[in-house]
């Protein structure tokens, strides 16, 4: 047994490492260095993030288009099909032409051909759609390519069903100076197949993204971009440009950012990297993006900030939305929302009966420290909790659960409601809106209805702090609380053995893996959603 135990992480990390080599041996280059500072960049043709088979953001907003071409040349931008027809031309400035398209409704195919006077050449992309962009961005969870998920073999047997869904992947690349191209390019554009979205293993195209386009897809019924850019093993500090992290006092770091994990586990981060410097995936895979018009984003990340700036995660992450924000407006000349939508995973587990290896803290700060998304910190996003889908048994390690499914199921219906406006589409588990000391009880009351289960054996889900000077720092100040009742949005927990006067405090789910699979304390109504962790006050009477 655990000679083939070994034989599985030997081959496995073989697979991971393989992989690594032949990413940076087949993926398309263009430059490891700004593309202002060379000469190629005269050479008549598309930013690297444009090609046949794309989509492009639909009505209202206004799709930009640029390229690179010869200095002080004219390009006219011509778009037909599906009866519409329309021109638009651009000079090429510093080596760059640039345009906004006029406001296109969803649908296609459409030609798009570009045209230089000085070279009397063009350029025809076609089968181009108009519909919403998504970008997906994070770690190694949001790396986790379909093959790697469970039902892998009826989901990229399906792929080809959904011919309008289109996926672009970033290739994995690091710059100490903004970018404005691509270095490199995965997946091109391209309609979606088994081979695109199997691949290699954290290399290929995300299960996340792609099941998150899909679901959306089948909501909305028109064509949806799906720009993947993300890299296993790496910091929130990477990708998050120098002006972020200073407002989070992490000035940019000239050293390398740490991140080790156990050394039987390093092959399940997959394309890992022993060192970071903060803002070099900024730089390589997300300013080279601005000028996309865009939808939103989702995002999967915060494993590798669970031992590292951990504590600074609360301002980082914002900081990085609200920079990403105002970034990707300004680049696309205002066509993005200055606060365009950002969805993002609240961590599942990683170490079972582990209090110290950060994820019950990391998942709070996910939260700007408010337990729930959106908040007034962080306006206009939402949040998949994943906290009760753990997966021991995953061939990728316990901290890669390969349901995917229920993770982009619950991203999606923050979209809906958040992103698009839906009306009575629950995205969110209960949250408490108070929880108040009685004699013998705690009542916790929470804002919607609950689904509650009793049953306490498998462990400890409420906690009860009971501190004589009202500070609950240490894990020996909190005391089992189990569940002795519940009602329709409330459940009554039983208070510790000790003075009423202690009693401050309530927490909930505040270890690394509190539950079993799909099998919390507290849903939604309708069993969907579970309810996050949470710490909350006790009010006295």
């Amino acid at each position: 047994m655990l000679i083939a135990l070994a034989f599985l992480v030997l081959s496995a990390f073989a697979s991971v490492f393989s992989a690594e080599i032949e990413t940076h041996q087949t993926r398309q280059h263009f430059s490891s260095l700004q593309l202002s500072n060379f000469a190629p960049a005269e050479v008549f043709r598309f930013s690297s993030s444009y090609g046949d088979h794309m989509v492009l953001q639909k009505a209202p907003a206004k799709a930009v288009l640029w390229g690179f071409g010869q200095t002080g040349a004219k390009v006219v931008v011509s778009l037909s099909g599906s009866h519409k027809e329309s021109a638009h031309s651009a000079t090429v400035i510093n080596g760059i032409w640039r345009t906004t398209l006029s406001p296109v409704e969803a649908g296609g195919p459409y030609n798009l051909t570009v045209s230089q006077n000085t070279t009397n050449s063009s350029i025809t992309l076609t089968d181009v759609l108009f519909g919403d962009i998504w970008l997906c961005s994070g770690q190694s969870n949001m790396a986790f390519t379909v093959l790697q998920g469970i039902n892998a073999t009826e989901e990229l047997a399906m792929a080809s069903k959904f011919p309008n869904v289109r996926i672009f992947q970033a290739a994995l690349e690091k710059s100490e100076e903004e970018l404005i191209d691509l270095a490199g390019v995965e997946v091109p554009w391209s309609r979606p197949t088994a081979e695109l979205l199997g691949g290699k293993n954290f290399g290929h195209f995300s299960a996340v993204c792609w099941l998150f386009g899909r679901y959306l897809y089948e909501t909305l019924k028109y064509p949806i971009g799906l720009v993947e850019t993300c890299w296993g093993g790496t910091p929130v500090e990477a990708w998050s440009s120098p002006r972020a992290l200073d407002k989070c006092g992490l000035k940019r770091s000239l050293t390398s950012v740490p991140y080790s994990p156990p050394p039987m586990q390093s092959y399940l981060f997959g394309n890992i990297s022993a060192e970071w410097r903060s803002s070099v995936l900024w730089n390589a895979m997300i300013h080279p993006l601005l000028n996309m018009t865009i939808t939103g984003a989702i995002w999967y990340q915060g494993e590798t900030n669970a031992d590292y700036n951990r504590d600074k995660y609360n301002c980082s992450f914002p900081a990085m939305i609200d920079d990403w924000r105002m970034a990707f407006h300004e680049g696309s000349d205002g066509q993005t929302a200055v606060d365009f939508p950002f969805g993002f995973v609240q961590l599942s587990t990683y170490r079972k009966n582990d209090q110290h290896d950060g994820f019950r803290e990391i998942r709070w700060h996910q939260t700007a420290d408010y337990g729930f998304a959106p908040n007034p910190r962080m306006k206009n996003t939402f949040m998949a909790v994943a906290i009760d889908v753990p997966d021991e048994k995953s061939p990728w390690g316990s901290i890669h659960p390969q349901d995917k499914q229920d993770v982009a199921f619950r991203l999606v219906l923050g979209a809906r409601a958040v992103a698009y406006g839906e009306k009575n589409v629950s995205f969110q588990g209960p949250f408490p809106t108070q929880a108040i000391l009685k004699q013998s009880f705690i009542g916790i009351v929470f804002n919607q209805d609950i689904n509650a289960i009793l049953n306490e054996t498998d462990g400890v889900f409420f906690e009860i702090c009971c501190s004589e000077d009202e500070k609950c720092g240490s894990d020996d100040k909190w005391l089992p609380a189990p569940i002795i009742k519940r009602g329709l949005n409330y459940v009554l927990v039983s208070t510790p053995v000790c003075p009423a006067a202690s009693i401050t405090a309530v927490r909930y789910l505040w270890t690394d893996w509190p539950c079993k699979f799909k099998a919390c304390p507290i849903y939604s109504s309708n069993g969907l959603l579970p309810a996050p962790p949470f710490i909350l006050a006790i009010t006295k009477p």
